[in-house]
């Protein structure tokens, strides 16, 4: 499954086969999760001409540190006007998007959120900083309220939600909150020689990908087993 955050080498529209309806992206800092969810976003896109995807995020960050491309994209292809940037700046702008979301008569293909934590390490509606009790309770009504509006969705038309988080260690901070609304989460670590390795958490079936954001491009270096 780790494929569909690069390249596909058809395009005979792989990215049509919907694995997992909740996917999370979990890495350090610096390691390529933008890039990977572009991608991923790019797949879908381009699989189908009917495909939309809705990417959220900040936008002054994307704006200073862009998602970097694979070798080989037209950055002035068509398939990026199927590619919605919403910018958002707080978690009550996801929860306002995802309670509207059967609401839309066009649903998008896939829903990407980057940094997702980071939504719930900001300044709250009252401009305090929220405690680690108010940002879990925070995050948890959020993961519900959007699994509740994919799974919906997928009642009409396939949709898929792909979320990521920064995390210092080896698993998600918050990996107790993620496991219950989400079912797949990859995580991302550093090789050692200025490369990562992106894998399922807690399966040794699936295959690996050893991949490198090295001159500002993603190249995937090889899918290992893992």
């Amino acid at each position: 499954m780790t494929e569909r955050f690069f390249p596909s080498k058809s395009s005979s529209g792989g990215g049509n086969r919907r694995r997992e309806n909740l996917t999370l992206l979990s890495g350090p800092i610096s390691s390529g999760k933008t890039s990977l969810l572009f991608q991923f976003a790019l797949n879908v896109a381009t699989a189908s001409e009917s495909n939309r995807v809705v990417f959220i995020c900040h936008r002054k960050r994307i704006e200073s540190n862009p998602p970097y491309l694979s070798q080989g994209i037209d950055p002035s292809s068509d398939v990026f006007n199927r590619i919605q940037m919403k910018y958002v700046d707080g978690d009550e702008g996801i929860r306002k998007y995802f309670a509207a979301f059967h609401l839309h008569i066009d649903l998008p293909s896939a829903v990407v959120i980057d940094d997702f934590d980071d939504y719930f390490t900001q300044l709250n509606s009252k401009g305090t900083l929220m405690n680690s009790r108010a940002r879990d309770m925070a995050m948890v009504r959020t993961l519900a309220l959007c699994h509740n509006a994919i799974l919906d969705a997928n009642k009409k038309a396939a949709c898929e939600l792909v979320l990521s988080e920064s995390n210092p260690g080896d698993s998600p901070r918050s990996l107790f909150i993620y496991k219950r609304w989400i079912p797949t989460i990859f995580t991302i670590k550093g090789d050692g020689d200025g490369s990562f390795l992106l894998r399922s958490n807690g399966s040794s079936s699936e295959k690996s990908a050893k991949y490198s954001i090295a001159l500002q491009y993603l190249i995937l270096e090889e899918i290992v087993d893992g």
